[in-house]
């Protein structure tokens, strides 16, 4: 017989049915144990009777998390969860759970089992089917993605993790032994993203590992999360950027809210814009210390979302027009103000979820604004060969959707929404 998940269980009502799942919760009353079985779909109650001798036993020696395959008829019951269970007619326990050392399915009244363990028992941690609503939330976020990448014609490439040079400093880098020289191991596919748009693909999108070196403890850092970009050509400028991000967002957010019925707020376009300048005004007139004139504080990025959900009911925030000192040599400049440049990054409901900017693809210029930074041109020939041959004006995103699933789901930590998250002292499982 084939297996059914617990989901279609109403479709086969009055018939035998095959479910594999993980034991829930066991209860025993009288001459009848309970028992609720839970699959990647849902949980259903399953019933024994004492008169099925052989089946009553084996529930009878069960451990919570053991494995089972349960054969038995499905009956509509009103007083059982949902209004279905399943009269056991045979039992196959496939595995035998030990004690746990965390629980799956907390207790009512139990307290909270620390982060550091439960992370050390990540996969048991993971059984938690409130833990599984964040996999699907990344699933469909994704799938919105790709949706609105697929109807545009962007193309999806892979860029290496295994980089010759740091792309611009050693201070965040983690270097790594390659054979008989030093490698690195990638901050960013910016590199290549702009390498596609000189080969001429003019609109590429990037899934994919990112390394910080970063001793940071904060609950928004990770020293390897997964990364979402693009890149495009042609564009006028940086605003261009920003109107493809906000329509991305849109069909992200769409996708999450109609797959899983997600209670949250689609963004709208315009998304609200504010200017370095104006957003360091702001904040002084709500009486926000500022620690950098051109950057802005973990407190910073929360007061001014707090100030623009006020002022204009969203959640969503574009900081434009960063100066060059906090920004990176390839970030083109404005013309008329070469002290600022054509950037900006996108914060969401307090964090910094995006930076991304219009690239300089002029040689000159860029060889000239490297030696501005104090970089060693002779570290960077790879690069700047990309533009010799003729590039078309461009720019992207780097996006971290982890911080932006932790605010989706209101989570304390953006290690809560990694599979397996890595920081400064992790690094396993």
């Amino acid at each position: 017989m084939q297996r059914v998940y617990i989901k279609d269980l109403l479709k086969h009502v009055e018939k035998d049915v095959v479910i594999k799942g993980f034991v829930n919760t066991l209860r025993h009353q009288g001459g009848i144990k309970f028992m609720v079985v839970r699959d990647v779909t849902g949980k259903v109650q399953t019933i024994v009777l004492k008169q099925n001798a052989e089946n009553f036993d084996i529930v009878d020696n069960l451990s919570i998390e053991s494995v089972v395959e349960i054969t038995g008829l499905v009956k509509q019951e009103k007083q059982a969860p949902d209004g279905i269970e399943i009269e056991i007619k045979k039992i196959e326990v496939l595995s035998v759970a030990e004690e746990l050392p965390i629980p799956v399915i907390a207790e009512k009244g139990a307290t909270d089992v620390d982060q550091t363990h439960r992370f050390d028992y990540r996969w048991l941690d993971l059984r938690n089917p409130d833990k599984l609503k964040i996999f699907n939330v990344w699933t469909e976020f994704e799938k919105g993605f790709r949706d609105y990448y697929e109807k545009e014609g962007f193309i999806q490439i892979y860029a290496p993790s295994f980089m010759s040079s740091a792309s611009e400093s050693g201070a965040e880098v983690f270097e790594v032994k390659y054979f008989n020289r030093k490698a690195y191991l990638a901050q960013s596919p910016q590199f290549y993203k702009q390498m596609a748009m000189a080969a001429g693909f003019e609109k590429v999108f990037i899934v994919g590992p990112v390394f910080r070196a970063e001793e940071s403890y904060t609950t928004r850092h990770m020293t390897e999360f997964t990364g979402w970009d693009f890149e495009i050509s042609y564009i006028d400028s940086h605003l261009d950027i920003m109107s493809i991000e906000e329509d991305l967002l849109i069909s992200g957010f769409s996708k999450v809210k109609q797959s899983l019925g997600l209670d949250i707020d689609i963004p709208t376009k315009p998304f609200a814009k504010i200017s370095m300048k104006d957003t360091k005004t702001k904040l002084k007139q709500a009486c926000v210390t500022s620690e950098k004139d051109g950057d802005l504080s973990p407190e910073e990025e929360r007061e001014i979302c707090k100030i623009v959900k006020q002022e204009t009911g969203q959640d969503f925030v574009f900081i434009t027009d960063y100066p060059i000192a906090v920004r990176p040599f390839y970030h083109m400049r404005y013309e008329n103000d070469p002290l600022l440049t054509k950037s900006f990054d996108l914060l969401y409901k307090g964090v910094e979820v995006t930076t991304g900017a219009q690239r300089e693809h002029r040689v000159k210029v860029l060889k000239s604004q490297a030696k501005e930074k104090g970089m060693d041109l002779d570290k960077l020939t790879n690069y700047i060969n990309f533009f010799r041959y003729g590039c078309p004006p461009h720019g992207g995103v780097g996006m971290g959707p982890a911080r932006m699933i932790m605010k989706i789901l209101d989570l304390p930590s953006v290690k809560e929404v990694a599979f397996l998250p890595r920081d400064v002292k992790r690094l396993t499982p």
